[in-house]
């Protein structure tokens, strides 16, 4: 059976090769002993499955694959020209985080948000120091840890963290089962309006206009977050039937609300 052609910066991915782990030694002893180049690209060549494993987790980024692929395989460069035997660890272990490292770079530059210069720095020291107690520790870390490795606050270091996280819009979807799509801006409370008290009331008033049926649709909907599907399957209705009963219990919901 025939592989499907993916091509990445001209990479046909299906064709990749795998080295194993003697003959990724061999060609680290090849490369460290006598500065053989013809061994370095082996050793790139033979693990950008890597760079593709690190991708997965950016699958749902509007930014040019390519670009982002591109960037792995400096990370990987970096990797190999640091990476060293007597670590007793695979590459893999060692290459990952550096990887996903450069990859977290380039996206927190080239973030649409403005960050402070110091956060910047703060963000940059921390990943360097969990990539460098990573490979140190062969696990995870904690952000205490990273804090505790570079003298500052662990609060810090979280808000310099998640300034390199990406934005996402408001109005982007979270959730469709096949009906009406819900978005993330339906999902967040307003605040402003939260403490109305007669708000609240006007809503359980309104509640109390609504059949049980309609209450337990809209409470499985909703609250437990089941799909129409599993509904109408417990209930020995169609879909359909689902659909409509939910929309007509909103509609009346609204109507009351206005």
């Amino acid at each position: 059976m025939a592989k499907n052609k993916v091509e990445i910066s001209g990479v046909n991915t299906s064709n990749l090769i795998v080295l194993t782990q003697e003959e990724t030694n061999e060609l680290f002893i090849k490369y460290k002993k006598n500065n053989d180049y013809n061994a370095k690209e082996k050793l790139i060549n033979g693990n950008l499955k890597l760079v593709l494993a690190s991708l997965k987790k950016y699958s749902n980024r509007t930014d040019n694959l390519d670009d982002l692929f591109q960037i792995g395989v400096i990370g990987l460069i970096k990797a190999i020209e640091n990476f060293d035997l007597s670590y007793n660890l695979k590459l893999s272990t060692y290459a990952i985080p550096m990887i996903e490292g450069e990859i977290r770079r380039y996206l927190r530059d080239n973030n649409l948000l403005r960050v402070s210069r110091s956060l910047k720095d703060l963000s940059y020291k921390a990943l360097k120091m969990k990539e460098f107690l990573i490979n140190k520790n062969n696990r995870d870390v904690t952000t205490k840890e990273i804090a505790d490795n570079l003298g500052v606050n662990e609060i810090d270091i979280i808000e310099a963290l998640e300034s390199t996280y990406n934005p996402i819009s408001m109005y982007s979807p979270i959730y469709n089962d096949g009906g009406d799509t819900i978005y993330l801006y339906e999902q967040i409370e307003d605040k402003k309006n939260s403490d109305d008290f007669s708000s609240k009331i006007a809503f359980h008033e309104a509640l109390k206009k609504l059949s049980i049926r309609e209450k337990n649709i809209l409470n499985d909907r909703y609250i437990i977050g089941k799909t129409q599907l599993e509904i109408s399957d417990e209930l020995g209705i169609s879909q359909a039937q689902v659909s409509r009963i939910e929309s007509n219990a909103l509609k009346s919901l609204k109507k009351v609300l206005k």
